[in-house]
């Protein structure tokens, strides 16, 4: 598959749980089913200046940020780190994390989820 980027459908909206402002998200694959059912979200966001995703715990999956440009407050699991390009942040399966961006740039950054799938042994 080829997405060219007039293709990639975008989206801005409210900051989802109870940020602030507004975030964009292009939709890089489009949910479960084109991620063999092993994640929901690949997807190129923007932080708007001054805006925030709310603090939010992930259950049965895990979300990676990787920052791409600005500079952004992470609250990961309570503990605040500053964040700017090329910085990681990886959210495990049971963990909390929210973001913001602050000062005058947008923030820019890639979104994975993955779904947590337990490894069953064979007995």
């Amino acid at each position: 598959m080829i997405r060219r980027k007039e293709e990639i459908r975008s989206i801005r909206k409210q900051a989802p749980f109870q940020g602030k402002g507004d975030i964009t998200v292009r939709e890089l694959l489009e949910g479960p089913g084109e991620m063999y059912q092993k994640g929901r979200v690949f997807a190129h966001t923007t932080v708007h200046p001054g805006a925030a995703i709310g603090y939010h715990i992930h259950e049965n999956e895990s979300e990676t940020y990787y920052i791409l440009s600005g500079r952004a407050k992470l609250n990961h699991n309570g503990k605040e780190v500053l964040l700017g390009p090329g910085d990681v942040a990886f959210t495990s399966d049971g963990e909390g994390h929210g973001i913001e961006a602050v000062g005058k740039e947008p923030v820019e950054m890639i979104a994975l989820i993955l779904y947590h799938h337990q490894k069953i042994e064979p007995s």
